[in-house]
Parts: C-alpha cells; sequence; structure tokens
C-alpha cells in the first residue's frame, strides 16, 4: 500500500480514517477540499485544483482523502489500494454533526454549529441512491486494486488497530 484513496459518503469519517492510517504509515496524506476549497468557501479555479491533485498524484506514495466525482476515475487510476467507508445515511448524517463548530485539518473554515446547508445534507440524504452506485461500478471496473469496503465505524476502527 503506497498509493490510497479514502472515498465515501461525506460524514462516514474519511478525513479520521485517513489520519489514523497516515500516523500508522507514515504516508503523505493529501485531502482534496483543501486543494478545492479556499477558506472564504469559495472554489479555486480548476486549473489550479488540477494543478494540485496532480502534484499528489505525481509523488511516490500518498493518501487521498476525498470523492470529487469528476476526478475520482483518475484517481482509481493511479492508485493501489481504495478503502470505500459504505456506511449508513444516519451515520453520515450524525458524523456531520458531530463536527459542527470544531477546527479540522481537512477543510479551510469551521463549519458553525447549527449552520447547515440543505442542498449539502440532501447530497449526503440521496447519496446511496445518486452517487454510491457510480462508486460500486468503478470499483468493479477497477476490481485489480486493492479494496476494502467498510460497513460499520467499527470495523474501520478493527482494522487500524491490527494493522
Amino acid at each position: 500500500m503506497k498509493k490510497i484513496l479514502i472515498i465515501g459518503c461525506p460524514g462516514s469519517g474519511k478525513s479520521t480514517f485517513a489520519r489514523a492510517l497516515h500516523e500508522k504509515t507514515g504516508l503523505p496524506l493529501f485531502y482534496l477540499d483543501m486543494m478545492y476549497w479556499n477558506a472564504d468557501r469559495t472554489k479555486v479555479a480548476r486549473p489550479l485544483f488540477l494543478e494540485r491533485l496532480q502534484y499528489a498524484l505525481q509523488q511516490e506514495e500518498w493518501i487521498i482523502d476525498g470523492n470529487y466525482k469528476s476526478t475520482m476515475e483518475m484517481r482509481t487510476q493511479a492508485c493501489d489500494t481504495i478503502f470505500f467507508l459504505d456506511y449508513s445515511t444516519e451515520v453520515c448524517l450524525a458524523g456531520i454533526a458531530s463536527r459542527q463548530g470544531k477546527p479540522r485539518a481537512d477543510m479551510p473554515w469551521i463549519e458553525k454549529e447549527g449552520e447547515i446547508d440543505e442542498d449539502f445534507m440532501d447530497m449526503i440524504r440521496n447519496y446511496r441512491t445518486d452517487a454510491r452506485p457510480n462508486v460500486l461500478r468503478l470499483l468493479e471496473k477497477y476490481k485489480d486494486k486493492n479494496i476494502v469496503i467498510f460497513r460499520t465505524r467499527e470495523e474501520a476502527a478493527a482494522y487500524l488497530n491490527r494493522n
């Protein structure tokens, strides 16, 4: 495992898992949200986002945390291992609620408590029907990769504890 993707619904704990895996492996960790967003919640220009992503992909080793459908296949082609946090909608919604008001290394701003972006929440509520089927198709297409699917946070924690 030298080039690792961590994907899953927002709120699933991708960044938490990525940090723990980084601490265990020492592999460089890159957050797509930090590449894509400015601190004022505006998006960087697409060429800059792709430049930042290409920089990460050109490294000999890496962990990349994030979904971003438009670059998922490019990252999948480049990786050797994929961790898919395939958790329930309820777990992901609870994950979003638990991180409000807390500074995070994977995001250039603090999500204020009580501040709810309804479009983002709808994306989470609809992830299993809208995005997940595309992820599963991509995983099937690249089944030669080392693919690890966790269905619960406990499975992910157990994996980290034994490796």
